[in-house]
């Protein structure tokens, strides 16, 4: 005996019921449907329908928001900064927004940088951005380093 000659006992080899194929196949006429109305009909789905007692979906209170108009900014710190200058061997005279997304440290998709004054920050470094706070700005200024923000 060969795999392929075996018997199957699996659902797979059962055979489909034909409706709608005459009154002798048991499924004839109204295919098992019972008669007329809404659930008889192709097409018509009543989700969601309680019989006329107030739905679920209406029941339960509206919630949420989403702003589709929101901004996506990823926020960075001075932490972060030390970090990737000691990690990616970064120049400190030069750190761009776009070389960041370039080598894939950041995602673009993610959103735009915005600089925050968080961490202790002594070097100086000039640094291009879209977003900064004010005591980002204040941080690099003192230690004499620049901050070109691109967006405003």
């Amino acid at each position: 005996m060969k795999i392929n000659e075996l018997p199957s006992t699996l659902t797979s080899a059962k055979k489909r019921k034909r409706r709608g194929r005459g009154a002798g196949s048991g499924l004839g006429k109204t295919s098992g449907r019972g008669v007329k109305g809404q659930k008889s009909r192709s097409g018509v789905s009543i989700n969601g329908f309680e019989g006329g007692q107030m739905p679920l979906y209406r029941r339960l209170p509206k919630r949420g928001f989403k702003n589709y108009f929101q901004k996506k900014v990823q926020n960075i710190n001075f932490n972060t900064i030390s970090h990737l200058l000691n990690k990616y061997n970064i120049n400190p005279q030069e750190i761009k927004e776009a070389d960041l997304f370039a080598k894939k440290i950041f995602s673009k998709s993610k959103g735009d940088l915005k600089l925050l004054g968080v961490g202790k920050f002594d070097d100086k470094i000039n640094i291009e951005i879209s977003y900064a706070s004010k005591t980002a700005i204040q941080k690099v200024e003192k230690a004499g380093g620049t901050i070109t923000l691109i967006k405003k």
